[in-house]
Order: C-alpha cells, then sequence, then structure tokens
C-alpha cells in the first residue's frame, strides 16, 4: 500500500515512523524548504513516550529530553494550590519528557531518514490539492524553488498538516479561521537558574489570560550553571484586539518586563527570563470546532490537522503520537484503505474530539481556575478529581498507560482485536 503523508512535523514524521514500523514505506512531502530546530518547548506525556519507545526511539529520546518529575500549580504570589508528580515518579513504565519541539522534530527526522531513506521526506513542496477514484488518490504540490508542478500518486493521503491544514480545507471549505478565545501566548526559552527542583513544571495563576508557564527543556551541567527554561506568559486583549503584527509577532523585552512585573514568583527571576529571550513570540490561543469525520475515502487527517486544541493539560503533541500509531494498525488489519481509514476515525475521533471540548472547559486547570475564585483552599479531594477525570479521559491515567495492548503491529495479519485506545 502507497501512502503519502503532507507535513513534515511532528505529527507527520510519526505518523512516517509508524507506517514504516507496520511495514509501508510512506512519502513525506514537507511545504518548508528545510526542517529546522525551531520553536520552543513541548511535553510528551507517557502515553505519548510508550509509542515513541515501541517505534524504537527511547534511548534517543532520554538523550534531548528531560523528563520532569512534578507539576506545580502555584497562585500569584508563588504559593502552593496543588502538586502531583510525574512519569515515573507515578508508577507509569515510561516517563514523561519535556523537550525543545525543534530539537524533537530533528530527531523524528533523523530517525525517517535513517529507516526509509534521505528521500523520504521531501522538502519545499507546497500542497496545493487532491483527486480520487477507487484506484487511488492523486495529490499535487507545488515546487516552491522552481515553481513547477508535482505530482504523487498513493493508495492513501494523510493530512498532517497542521491547525491551518490545506488537506483540511478541501474537505471542509466552509470552515473558515481557527476559533480564539481572545487570550494570546507569549512564549521563548531563555537561561536561567533551576527553578524548585530543577525538574518541576510549574503552572500558575488562575484563568486563561491570567497564567505564567515555566520548565526546563535542558540540563545545566552542574548544579550551579543556568539550564534552559520554557516560558510562556498568557496575556489577554482588550476589545481593540491584538497588536499589530499577527501570529509570531515579535515582543519586545521591555514589553514583556512591564507585563510580567505583577508576578510575583519567588524562586524565578522573570524580570531576566524577558531579558535573556533571543526572541519572545506572540501568539493566539486557538482551536477549531470537532469534526464529524476524519476519514473521506482514502484521504484522512491525523494530528492538528484533525484536532486542533487549547494548550490545557499538554495533551496535543502527545495525542498525535496516538493518532499515528492507530493510523498505522489500521492500515495493516485492512487491504482496503478506505475501512482501515474507517476504522482509524472510528477508533480515535469520538475520543479527542472530547479532548478538545474537555480543553475549552480547562482540562486539569480547572484546579487553578477553581482555587482562584475561591476564597480559601480548594475542597479536600477536588483537584485529585480533576485530574482523575481528564487522565481518564484522555487515555492517561496509570492503568491505561500500562495495561493496554501495544499497538506495535507483530504481522500483518487481518484478525485481533483493537487494543483498548
Amino acid at each position: 500500500m502507497r501512502v503519502t503523508v503532507v507535513g513534515g512535523g511532528i505529527a507527520g514524521l510519526t505518523c512516517a515512523l509508524s507506517l514504516h514500523a507496520a511495514g509501508f514505506a510512506p512519502r513525506v512531502y514537507e511545504a518548508a524548504r528545510k526542517v529546522e530546530a525551531v520553536g520552543v518547548g513541548i511535553n510528551l506525556l507517557p502515553h505519548a513516550v510508550r509509542e515513541l519507545a515501541e517505534l524504537g526511539l527511547e534511548q534517543e529520546l532520554a538523550a534531548v529530553a528531560l523528563p520532569p518529575h512534578r507539576l506545580t500549580y502555584r497562585d500569584w504570589t508563588g504559593g502552593t494550590v496543588w502538586e502531583e508528580t510525574l512519569g515515573r515518579a507515578t508508577g507509569y513504565r515510561w516517563p514523561q519528557y519535556s523537550v525543545h519541539r525543534g530539537r524533537l522534530q530533528l530527531l523524528l527526522l533523523a530517525a525517517v531518514r535513517e529507516r526509509l531513506g534521505p528521500d523520504a521526506v521531501r522538502t519545499g513542496l507546497l500542497f496545493q490539492g487532491f483527486e480520487q477514484d477507487a484506484d487511488g488518490v492523486r495529490a499535487r504540490f507545488l515546487d516552491r524553488a522552481s515553481g513547477r508542478p508535482a505530482v504523487d500518486t498513493a493508495d492513501v493521503l494523510i493530512g498532517a498538516d497542521g491547525i491551518d491544514s490545506s488537506v483540511r480545507r478541501l474537505l471542509y471549505p466552509d470552515e473558515g479561521p481557527p476559533n480564539g478565545n481572545g487570550v494570546h501566548m507569549w512564549r521563548a526559552v531563555a537561561p536561567h537558574p533551576r527553578v524548585l527542583d530543577g525538574r518541576t513544571i510549574v503552572v500558575a495563576g488562575g484563568t486563561p489570560g491570567a497564567k505564567f508557564i515555566a520548565y526546563p527543556i535542558g540540563d545545566s551541567t552542574t548544579p550551579a550553571a543556568d539550564t534552559l527554561v520554557n516560558w510562556v506568559l498568557e496575556v489577554r486583549h482588550g476589545p481593540d484586539g491584538p497588536p499589530p503584527g499577527g501570529p509570531g509577532r515579535r515582543v519586545p523585552a521591555a514589553e514583556a518586563r512591564a507585563a510580567l512585573s505583577s508576578w510575583h514568583l519567588p524562586w524565578i527571576d522573570v524580570a531576566a527570563l524577558a531579558e535573556r529571550s533571543p526572541a519572545i513570540l506572540e501568539y493566539p490561543m486557538t482551536d477549531r470546532d470537532p469534526l464529524p469525520r476524519w476519514s473521506f475515502g482514502r484521504v484522512t487527517l491525523l494530528g492538528d490537522a484533525a484536532h486542533p486544541m487549547f494548550p490545557m493539560g499538554m495533551n496535543g503533541g502527545s495525542q498525535s503520537v496516538v493518532d499515528s500509531r492507530v493510523l498505522a494498525w489500521c492500515l495493516a488489519r485492512d487491504n482496503d484503505p478506505v475501512a482501515a481509514l474507517d476504522r482509524y476515525d472510528r477508533m480515535r475521533r469520538p475520543t479527542v474530539n472530547a479532548i478538545v471540548l474537555a480543553n475549552r472547559q480547562l482540562g486539569p486547570e480547572e484546579t487553578i481556575a477553581r482555587a482562584e475564585a475561591l476564597p480559601g483552599p480548594l475542597p479536600p479531594g477536588e483537584a485529585e478529581r480533576i485530574s482523575a477525570r481528564y487522565k481518564r479521559l484522555t487515555g492517561a491515567t496509570v492503568s491505561q498507560v500500562n495495561t493496554h495492548p501495544s499497538w506495535t503491529v507483530r504481522d500483518h495479519s487481518r484478525s485481533g482485536a483493537a487494543p483498548a485506545s
């Protein structure tokens, strides 16, 4: 079966590796002329780390990522609202990882090229459209270097091209732009002394638009040396809308210092973070409405192209990894690609659609929003209930992650029940 993947980001590259492990030789098409280590931090939860480990990337991940041991919710003054352990400290068989998004993407790219060949990822090719019939799907691209058209014919086309997916736009031409909630995120990385124990994810504040997040993504060589800290400040713009410049606007350090001046966190120097950040970029917090279908004949969606979500609970990238594994499992178990894509759709879409809606209700960060609204501490057990409910929804409890059957394709037999997702 021939498979074409549109998009060479984390979702598309993980999809290619999953398909290769299931016995396929996919081709990946990326619009950027060169894949570079850009971006800021991302968290991979244990349910995603398990899937990447089963793809043989455990050692590579450990070499570029840090395993946080604790998540702490704090108020504006740094006081503790609630904490929980993470990864192996909680009983998972796999760690949670914090990693620079660009380093993760290059790790995946290197693995794809090593396993599938140097030409498996074709860059500088902008997706233009597709046609499908009973015999296959024909994808059209524009070569950005030459200006010439290019065509790829396959049995399956996978749109893994992000929140502004061109594949999704063809499937849903009347959808319009992403949904915003009025919150913009100022995102950056900066060298800074260890925050707390150096292995903690900090989420401080309350409701969206009034939060500060920090966690390490690069280790220091000695306890006294600076580490690389990923930080996010959420700001809510007034009725006149966001400042000019659009997504990716570069925020001046002075503007960032002024916005951070109201934060009083004794264990982190927020002014120094602003000064030491090579670039502070502003992005709107957006998602899209859940779709009634991902798969249309021989074409389907994956990752942010299928289910972009507000960044609550650190789940967007992790769910994309699981998408990839389930999709490969489905394609390996059905000679009919249309039936396989329909099966993938039915297995993944209801769960992830529910996560998109849960994230609109703040997901696990409902804990600090409630704490901010109360005059005193949270009722006993309330934070634990919120956290447990979200983990069950996302398939991320210790029991779910540790015990569900593997999505690894041991052979190409067409029988067997699906692992619990």
